[in-house]
């Protein structure tokens, strides 16, 4: 199985016609969540949530500028010629606790796939496997410090990690002492290029192996290590037209290679009178320690080669049906399929407690299968909720979904959102006079279009890696607009510090009444400015919407003085996007004055 990597996919692969899929079966979900759509979660036969990366583990990466050509820019969300930052995983994952949630967002939303996670090899990971294997994830990938991209900083790539076999060793003792062993699989990779390099990490107790620079050289890779520089000489890691052309490598190479891959690992395993792979997971002891001289002979390797665990506990054996209790999105499910299958429109009305959670992904899921199961339109679903909602509240949401909600909801709502609406306001019986907590942390993490209304303030990490969807909020905690790359968010309220860190485009409109907003922006990534002419229009619609949804008393006041309110209002803009604009138009000066010449 090909594995998409972190970038997304070009949606246009999905429509190819004929029983070959052109797209990747492993889709991965990284802290960017670049191009995590609901189509794109959709078609995934596995997820794989990187929260590790084996050249550069836990830092996050960046895309340069000059890489972000105009079709990586429409798979991901984003501008061309602005650079693309992968935060750090911390916004949502900042613990076990928190990768239990995504484990199960992802498997509301496409119920189908296979749930993995990505580890580096590092002391201590089998720890954290294990709380992987308590979030309930199917496979646990262990990522050696060998192997990568080559675009990694030379410090992350010579002084990142540790060997696979060391990580995947821990891991497999680890998981075999505490019960878990049998519940999920276990995959590695990092330079795993030989039959023997297969076997030993099938002895160290893996069932899966993953391969990228063996694979990449077979098609024409010579690691001249510049895919950060956008020359590769052989065409493979570039966006340049030009060097693109030179690209000679064909599936036949990749065929040729895993054909003498796998002729050598079946004559090992003849040798060792094994039949399948799955006999010699586990098998340390069909593994010694060579006889070499130096300071090598000083190394105790004994940690590495733990008795093997019988056959049942040493390798996944166990069937887990992680579907078996009923969710709210399944009863609303059965209830409205008729109105679904007819292509009608329908609306429902439910009670939410925050047990609650992640609703609104698994219609979502159905309602994009649906569409791409045939042609004919798919219409309005509207969900009505009065309660408090749980986590991950309208995650995933599509077009022609609209969640409305009378209450409350916890973080994450709306996370990627790819369109929709979604309005979240306070009970019509309370005495709110002044927008009051209504949804938590990490709102609207990595969404690419819909609408999210909150009569209400909410929490840190507002709109981070916001790509498309256009918001309505009446107060934020610190970090808002974080790494976010399009869309636009209306702040209708104060704002915690550091707003705007990273954020190379879209808009966001501040309400700044008490005149301190710009003491708390990020200067080093936006800057201020008064609202120019045409900006009004769009910033009263979207308050206007939001009034209409929500019925918010403090939003009403704000109209109803507007021309006076207008004065308080601050436009945030990215440096990044300034300084695009301006290249763009020296460049025009430039080919006007050539022309004039």
């Amino acid at each position: 199985r090909s594995n998409s990597g972190e970038g997304g996919e070009d949606p246009h692969w999905y429509d190819a016609p004929g029983p070959d899929v052109p797209h990747n079966k492993v889709k991965q979900v990284a802290s960017g969540r670049f191009g995590v759509t609901a189509r794109y979660l959709s078609k995934a036969e596995e997820l794989e949530i990187k929260i590790s990366q084996g050249s550069k583990p836990g830092e996050g990466g960046q895309l340069p500028a000059h890489k972000v050509t105009a079709f990586v820019a429409r798979l991901r969300h984003a501008v061309p010629g602005l650079p693309l930052i992968s935060p750090p995983p911390h916004h949502d994952i900042y613990s076990i606790e928190d990768l239990a949630p995504l484990i199960y967002d992802l498997r509301q939303i496409n119920p189908r796939a296979k749930i993995g996670v990505k580890l580096v090899a590092e002391a201590g990971v089998g720890t954290v496997a294990a709380g992987v294997a308590k979030a309930r994830a199917d496979y646990i990938l262990i990522s050696g410090h060998s192997g990568g991209t080559g675009a990694s900083p030379l410090a992350s790539i010579k002084h990142a990690g540790c060997p696979w076999e060391l990580g995947l060793a821990e891991t497999q003792q680890t998981l075999v002492m505490n019960g878990l062993r049998s519940r999920v699989r276990l995959r590695t990779d990092g330079g795993i290029k030989t039959p023997e390099d297969v076997l030993m990490a099938a002895m160290f107790g893996a069932e899966e192996f993953g391969f990228g620079t063996s694979v990449l050289v077979s098609i024409g890779c010579d690691m001249a290590r510049q895919c950060h520089l956008n020359t590769c000489p052989t065409g493979i890691a570039t966006q340049r037209a030009d060097l693109r052309a030179k690209f000679k490598g064909t599936p036949e190479n990749v065929i040729a290679w895993f054909d003498h891959l796998t002729t050598g690992i079946r004559e090992l395993m003849a040798v060792l009178g094994a039949r399948t792979i799955d006999e010699l997971v586990g098998r340390t002891d069909l593994l010694g320690l060579k006889d070499v001289g130096g300071r090598a002979a000083t190394l105790d390797l004994s940690g590495l080669l733990a008795e093997p665990a019988d056959e049942r506990a040493r390798r996944k054996t166990l069937t887990i049906d992680h579907h078996a209790e009923e969710t709210l999105d399944d009863r609303i499910l059965r209830a409205i399929e008729p109105a679904l299958k007819d292509r009608k429109p329908v609306t429902v009305s439910q009670t939410i407690t925050t047990s609650d959670r992640t609703v609104g992904a698994k219609i979502a899921g159905h309602m994009t299968v649906m569409r791409d199961a045939t042609p004919t339109p798919l219409d309005r679903v509207t969900c009505h909720f009065t309660g408090s909602a749980g986590q991950s509240f309208g995650a995933f949401a599509v077009p022609g979904l609209t969640l409305t909600l009378e209450g409350e909801a916890n973080d994450y709502v709306g996370k990627g959102m790819t369109g929709g609406e979604v309005a979240i306001f306070p009970p019509k019986r309370s005495a709110f006079t002044t927008p009051q907590a209504i949804a938590g942390n990490t709102i609207l993490y990595g969404a690419t279009g819909g609408h999210l209304f909150l009569a209400g303030r909410a929490g840190e990490r507002f709109a981070v890696r916001n790509s498309g969807a256009q918001a309505v909020v009446e107060g934020v905690g610190d970090h808002g607009c974080e790494y976010m790359t399009g869309g636009i968010a209306v702040i209708l309220g104060p704002t915690g510090r550091n707003f705007g860190a990273g954020m190379t485009n879209g808009v966001a409109y501040v309400y700044d009444v008490p005149g301190t907003f710009a003491e708390r922006i990020n200067g080093e990534s936006v800057q201020l400015r008064r609202l120019e002419q045409g900006e009004e229009r769009e910033l009263r619609g979207l308050i206007e919407r939001h009034v209409e949804l929500t019925g918010s008393t403090h939003a009403r006041n704000i109209l109803a003085t507007w021309p006076e309110s207008l004065t308080h209002f601050w436009r945030v803009v990215p440096t990044a996007a300034l300084a695009l604009a301006a290249q763009e138009v020296a460049a025009e000066n430039e080919v006007q004055q050539g022309a004039a010449d």
